[in-house]
């Protein structure tokens, strides 16, 4: 049984955009200075100057969640309009110069530029962070034990990123493989405990691949900062009824994980190689392809890995409460499609990226 049901907070990035010329651009300052009077410090800047977060305060009820992230998406949304320019939810952006993007103005940005270099040169992408509160590091450590073979299928789920700087990659998350390449990133290996996760991350910060604890960048991580566990493995959807979705699954999973090492159960040690193939093949094909279940080994289509995600939380969703809305969600998102669908079909009516971004602007503001 759960006793409280974890509390969750979530952040989105968001590109800003000139909506004449479709472009990218770097005024994420005007916009956050229009924000900031209605979301304070709900709204803040982010690694380059094309972008933008919102945050949400922690919340135990999905539904209150989702209301909050709709008013902040119309709210950053109208700061931008005030401003003569507009916000996209999209995992990178379609047109504009931006490798490498304008970085953000801060001493901490101008460190991980020295540091990082050339890496930084595709960093204007935008995620999904979703909080979950547990225990203590302990359990977080081993709650990603248990998420790791399911964040493949995130992937899948989430995927928003097809076009990149006025190309389209032919992979439905282009982000996932920009994010990839970093030091630390991707799938988190698999710890014994939390003595395990410090002694490792001691010896990547003394190799220089960290700054700080805050550049672990793995997609399951103890927060730096909160007494949560942090998912990041999610392009930002289009649709902030998708987002939902995405955030209930994440908590889904999270509270089955808790269940587990209540049991004793430390999660299963999938391969990192194998998860790095299941990353890329997610990453590529997206929903509508196949994807290479990690427990078994076996390519199987992604729509049916996504609904033995649903099978696998399903307990934990109808125990929170949240199976009829999350159930209503999924079977819409698998009928749908994700944001690379609609990216997708948006350019294949003109083949323009201009209507792609035109396209993506009325999605995030509705």
């Amino acid at each position: 049984m759960i006793e409280a049901l974890p509390l969750l907070g979530i952040e989105e990035e968001y590109l800003v955009v000139d909506p004449r010329t479709r472009h990218a651009v770097p005024r994420a300052e005007d916009v956050l200075r229009a924000a900031e009077p209605v979301l304070g410090g709900d709204v803040t800047q982010e690694m380059t100057r094309l972008q933008v977060e919102v945050r949400t305060r922690p919340t135990a009820d999905l539904d209150d969640l989702a209301g909050r992230l709709r008013a902040a998406r119309r709210q950053v949304a109208e700061a931008a309009g005030s401003c003569g320019l507009a916000v996209v939810a999209s995992g990178l952006p379609v047109l504009g110069s931006v490798v490498p993007p304008p970085i953000s103005v801060g001493e901490r940005y101008q460190r991980g530029d020295l540091v990082y270099r050339a890496l930084n040169d595709e960093i204007s992408i935008c995620a999904l962070h979703v909080h979950v509160d547990v225990p203590d590091p302990e359990h977080a450590v081993l709650v990603a034990n248990h998420l790791r073979p399911w964040l493949p299928t995130l992937i899948t789920l989430a995927a928003n990123s097809p076009f990149f700087a006025g190309r389209d990659t032919g992979y439905a998350s282009w982000r996932v493989m920009c994010w990839g390449r970093w030091p630390v990133s991707g799938a988190p290996p698999y710890f014994s405990s939390y003595l395990d996760y410090q002694q490792v991350v001691s010896a990547l910060l003394e190799s220089g691949a960290l700054m700080d604890e805050r550049t672990v960048f793995w997609d399951v991580r103890p927060s730096p900062r909160l007494p949560t566990v942090e998912i990041r493995v999610a392009d930002v959807p289009l649709a902030p009824c998708d987002s939902t979705t995405i955030i209930g699954l994440v908590r889904g999973l999270v509270v089955t994980a808790l269940t587990a090492v209540a049991r004793g159960d430390p999660g299963p040690p999938i391969a990192g190689q194998l998860l790095r193939a299941a990353y890329w093949r997610a990453a590529r094909d997206g929903l509508r392809g196949h994807g290479l279940d990690v427990r078994t080994g076996v390519l199987t289509p992604s729509a049916v890995l996504a609904r033995r995600l649903f099978d696998h939380v399903r307990p934990a969703l109808a125990e929170i409460g949240d199976l009829p809305m999350l159930s209503e969600g999924m079977a819409d998102l698998l009928a749908r499609g994700t944001g690379e669908t609609r990216q997708r079909r948006a350019f294949a009516r003109r083949a323009s990226l201009s209507d792609v971004v035109d396209d993506l602007i009325t999605a995030t503001q509705s």
